[in-house]
């Protein structure tokens, strides 16, 4: 594992997002076991994180496609995700779960980069009826019109892992009770079961540096199966 992960980190990766749950979780895990010379985050506020040798590029969303260029990423990692409660409206929403997505994924693109690794949401559609489904799929299809060498969706179930400084309220109470709900989803409902963010995190590692041209989708099991 750790010859692959020196492999991987020789390339340039970038990861968009990485202020969030999932996001902070994959770079604690790439820091601690590479140097992370080779890694850069792309955010919107300070990182107030110890990451090592990771680059950190502090941006407003509009120069994001600039400093994509110039980063010319590899790998190109999208963890951004927000909630309807705190992007304040829909638009606001669509505005990062779909349009910030779309154009990272669009810049990762141009730049070169081979793979585009995104965490979406289970039974993401663009004609679903649930505006929060609706976007996330309308993002996912946007990933797609790039084009890339391999695209890899990661479609989890509820999340499951602390937000610090993050109150969702309603999904804490989904969260707390997450374990007993999860025992009346068996089988193909497995899909809808919590999910620890930090398998996630996990899951992506392993996709990283994949190199099977094509669309790959990875549910609940699939994340599972990567991280045992």
């Amino acid at each position: 594992m750790m010859r692959y992960l020196e492999k991987i980190m020789a390339k340039r990766i970038l990861i968009v997002g990485a202020t969030g749950l999932i996001g902070g979780l994959l770079t604690r895990q790439l820091v601690e076991q590479g140097e992370g010379a080779n890694l850069h985050l792309l955010v919107r506020r300070p990182y107030r994180e110890d990451v090592a040798k990771a680059k950190i590029h502090v941006q407003l969303q509009e120069n994001w496609p600039k400093t994509i260029a110039k980063i010319k990423p590899e790998i190109a990692i999208s963890c951004l995700g927000s909630t309807m409660k705190k992007a304040g409206s829909k638009e606001e929403f669509a505005a990062v779960d779909r349009d910030l997505v779309g154009a990272v994924a669009k810049a990762a693109r141009a730049a070169g980069a081979k793979q585009f690794i995104a965490v979406s949401s289970i039974k993401a559609d663009s004609s679903a009826s649930s505006f929060y489904l609706k976007t996330k799929g309308e993002a996912e299809d946007l990933m797609r019109a790039q084009n890339f060498a391999r695209l890899d969706i990661i479609r989890p179930g509820l999340l499951r892992g602390e937000r610090v400084g993050d109150e969702r309220v309603g999904e804490r109470l989904a969260i707390a009770a997450s374990p007993i709900m999860d025992l009346f989803l068996p089988g193909p409902l497995r899909r809808y079961r919590s999910i620890l963010a930090s398998d996630v995190a996990g899951a992506i590692v392993a996709l990283m540096g994949k190199d099977t041209p094509g669309e790959f989708m990875h549910e609940n099991d699939a994340v599972w199966a990567m991280v045992d």
